[in-house]
């Protein structure tokens, strides 16, 4: 079955920007990922061709090449760079492919082994275990090494065999008029070696899909865009090749009390008419608790009160930051006849001025803004 094209897969233009790109997949990957789709094929393979889709269309030069040439410029079993399914190759060697046979040589040689692709993982926190650390396990579809063949691609006890095309060696010559081209050898792929016999279970592949389940230790301080690097724990490399990494993405979701900037948390404290005005004590939720907030006399909303120490300890290192709550004055709702009649009284027994400084200065800007003006 043929590939659909990876901007149809994402669902965006193909002039889409990486920062619309990004979005895009994640909001794809998110749909579809294994952890909220468990036992569902269909979305297990929707996200697998997403992160492939991704992994080649946010690399600039594998971009480039499928623009281009399309799915066979990074396409591992047509020689081509590959993506988020297997390793791949570098821009030099599609340029060799593709123009080796007007300018002679250009081909790759004889392959190897080759590492592993490195996998993101974007995993979901809330505030607080960001903030304390914490241990989560998580599912990774992936390439690993077959076991039954132990990542040669033939079947047990069988090897591979010398390519019979070019014994061996990964490359053919070829006669073109005046010119001796050398290409890569279209039989082996450069390997220099055929399985004559394949794996029944990787089909000569050397590699199987599998869903991994890790234990990701998360520090204490992480923030929406740290990475962890888990080495060595992404797809298998081909012919025996080395893993690559996967790199699990930090993103916290929005708390329902705090905001964070940094190693500084913030929130909003709602208190009553009179507590702003004569003082009280409150209680204010941190992370790690409930605390008491004395409120002084005549506090005005947006007056912000620093809770020192209560913030967060970034995660490289240092202390951790404060937690600023900002007073918002509630005005009273749903009153009864006699608590109108009390607001009336009080409201006569105020004294202008002296009682609503900013009141009075407001009104009397507004009133020489007002004589200022020509009509």
């Amino acid at each position: 079955m043929s590939k659909r094209d990876y901007y149809e897969v994402l669902d965006v233009s193909r002039d889409v920007s990486e920062k619309d790109l990004k979005k895009a997949y994640r909001r794809v990957a998110m749909k579809h990922h294994p952890d909220r789709n468990p036992d569902d094929k269909a979305s297990e393979e929707k996200f697998k061709e997403a992160s492939e889709a991704y992994e080649i269309l946010s690399d600039p030069q594998k971009r480039a090449a499928y623009d281009q040439y399309g799915h066979a410029a990074v396409d591992p079993s047509q020689g081509g760079m590959g993506g988020g399914a297997g390793g791949f190759g570098s821009f030099s060697d599609i340029f060799g492919d593709v123009f080796g046979d007007i300018f002679g040589g250009g081909g790759r040689g004889r392959g190897g082994p080759s590492r592993g692709a490195d996998l993101r993982y974007t995993l979901d926190l809330s505030l607080e275990d960001a903030v304390r650390g914490t241990t989560v396990k998580i599912r990774v579809p992936t390439l690993v090494t077959c076991k039954t063949c132990n990542g040669s691609g033939a079947k047990p006890g069988t090897k591979p065999v010398q390519c019979p095309t070019c014994g061996g060696v990964g490359q053919v010559r070829m006669q073109q008029g005046f010119f001796s081209v050398q290409q890569t050898c279209p039989t082996c792929r450069g390997k220099g070696t055929v399985i004559s016999d394949p794996c029944p279970d990787c089909h000569g592949q050397g590699r199987i899909e599998e869903t991994k389940t890790l234990s990701v230790k998360v520090p204490p301080g992480v923030d929406t865009g740290d990475r962890i690097r888990l080495s060595g724990e992404g797809e298998a490399g081909a012919d025996g090749g080395p893993a690559g990494d996967l790199y699990v993405q930090v993103s916290v979701r929005e708390h329902e009390i705090f905001q964070r900037d940094g190693r500084n948390l913030y929130c909003e404290v709602p208190i009553s008419i009179i507590d702003a005005a004569l003082g009280g004590e409150l209680e204010v939720p941190t992370l790690d608790g409930r605390v008491k907030l004395k409120v002084p006399a005549e506090t005005q909303t947006g007056k912000l009160f620093r809770l020192r120490g209560k913030g967060v300890a970034p995660v490289r290192g240092g202390s951790a930051g404060d937690l600023l709550c900002r007073v918002v004055v509630e005005t009273p709702v749903n009153l009864t006849a006699k608590q109108k009649e009390l607001l009336q009284e009080f409201q006569a027994s105020m004294k202008g001025d002296k009682n609503s400084p900013r009141q009075s200065s407001w009104f009397e800007g507004m009133k020489n803004f007002f004589g200022d003006m020509k009509i």
